[in-house]
């Protein structure tokens, strides 16, 4: 999709293989760092081995680490700017779904609380093993993910592209997605019966929508892409 979106943007192609690989080091790296902050109790029993597992993930970190990591990329390429977050926002929401699956496989405890349903899992051979069946969280984020790509990508056009408005709009539907999502997650409360990632969801959301709100600039014509002259 990235590719894609480049193409009709006329930039290389070339260019999304170099920032996918910024945004999975940056992404990775961040995301670990995160886990090792929220869970240092738990990495300082085993500081050398915690801080090169290959488990321990935490989404806004790995977001953070790789917004800055496509960030510092974009500089060096002279293409740092709105356009190339919108262009990347579907690119986003698929890495974010990606990773859930990788979570789901491992089992590395992003599971949620136990649950009857008939989906619901147990993971014993997981990285953090429960053999009580649990709600699987990463399968549910995946698919509300794979509806967010969808709609950013049906919407690329139709929002103007290098307002930075498809990209807000990103942060408000993944922010929503894992606010909800954190009401059947096993995640400690910290302030108000609201979790961090919750605290932190409903920051993203509010700057999403503040940015949202300084008015959405569509395509002349009305809905779907701009006729061309």
């Amino acid at each position: 999709l990235a590719a894609q979106r480049f193409r009709e943007l006329g930039r290389p192609v070339d260019w999304v293989y170099e920032f996918v690989l910024a945004a999975v080091i940056g992404g990775v790296v961040g995301a670990h760092v995160d886990w090792l902050i929220q869970n240092w109790e738990v990495a300082s029993r085993d500081p050398l081995g915690s801080v090169f597992s290959g488990t321990g993930l935490v989404f806004f970190g790995g977001l953070a680490g790789g917004a800055l990591a496509v960030g510092l990329w974009a500089r060096r390429r002279g293409y740092l700017g709105l356009e190339l977050a919108d262009a990347v926002a579907p690119a986003v929401a698929i890495g974010y779904a990606a990773g859930r699956i990788a979570c789901q496989l491992s089992g590395d405890g992003d599971y949620g609380v136990p649950s009857g349903l008939p989906w619901a899992m147990a993971y014993p051979e997981g990285e953090v093993p429960t053999t009580v069946p649990v709600h699987p969280t990463p399968v549910y984020e995946t698919v509300a993910m794979g509806f967010v790509v969808l709609l950013l990508w049906r919407l690329r056009d139709r929002l103007v592209p290098g307002t930075g408005n498809l990209f807000a709009l990103y942060l408000v539907l993944a922010g929503i997605e894992r606010f909800l999502i954190e009401l059947i997650r096993r995640n400690q409360e910290v302030v108000a019966g609201l979790t961090l990632a919750q605290l932190i969801s409903l920051a993203i959301v509010a700057a999403g929508v503040a940015w949202l709100a300084r008015g959405v600039p569509r395509r002349a014509g009305g809905v779907g892409r701009a006729a061309e002259a």
